[in-house]
């Protein structure tokens, strides 16, 4: 990998720790307020307004990840996967500044309020943070191969079943959310469809890239 490369990944591997803190202290500050005795299910309502700004956070928080991938990639693919390397560090980083400052979560098998957008994501923090392991993973891969001259090619097929399994992911985390809105505790997490976009996911970015690597050689 070149030195440029090396760099580039180092500075928005900064972004995304400086990132995963600022979130987890957020989370710290609303949990003090809201969960004094520790967060647990059933979730406590915020007034309408503070919710609307926590959207409106969640929003701009993936806006600042995408925008950081944006200008440190040189293609379009390359820009992808600095965003996914951000956004997995991220969401890595969050977590640990959570079991640092509140000893939570007590195990990766702990349950989590993940996102709010569009509705509540809910799961067990391992779930995340092996999303977050495939991104970092997949962005080594990409800004290997372009620095090799040998770019991963995806085609509009591989997106769009791509799209596919995340939102196959996704939907294994909103399935229940209305048993978290309507005050529920979550007992148990469908890993059966999270593994069912997941596995796949990183099946298909594998096919593809030992695909590039094929068709550079000839």
């Amino acid at each position: 990998m070149s030195t440029e490369s090396r760099k580039r990944l180092f500075w928005v591997g900064i972004f995304g720790i400086a990132m995963g803190w600022f979130e987890a202290a957020v989370v710290i500050y609303l949990r003090t307020l809201y969960y004094p005795e520790g967060f647990a299910f059933p979730v406590k309502v915020i007034p309408t307004n503070l919710a609307v700004v926590e959207l409106g956070r969640e929003a701009a928080t993936i806006l600042m990840l995408i925008a950081v991938g944006w200008l440190a990639g040189r293609t379009s693919t390359e820009k992808f996967g600095y965003f996914i390397y951000a956004f997995g560090i991220w969401d890595i980083v969050y977590y640990i500044g959570l079991y640092l400052a509140l000893g939570w979560p007590e195990s990766l098998l702990t349950w989590d309020i993940l996102f709010l957008i569009p509705l509540p994501w809910i799961g067990p923090v391992l779930a995340p943070i092996l999303v977050s392991l495939g991104m970092i993973f997949s962005c080594f891969v990409i800004v290997s191969q372009e620095d090799r001259d040998k770019p991963v090619k995806p085609s509009k097929l591989f997106w769009w079943l791509e799209i596919l399994c995340g939102l196959i992911i996704i939907g294994s985390f909103i399935i229940d959310f209305r048993l978290v809105t309507d005050g529920g505790v979550p007992t148990r997490f469908h890993w059966e469809i999270f593994l069912l976009g997941f596995i796949p996911g990183i099946l298909l970015f594998l096919l593809t890239w030992k695909k590039s690597n094929t068709e550079s050689n000839t």
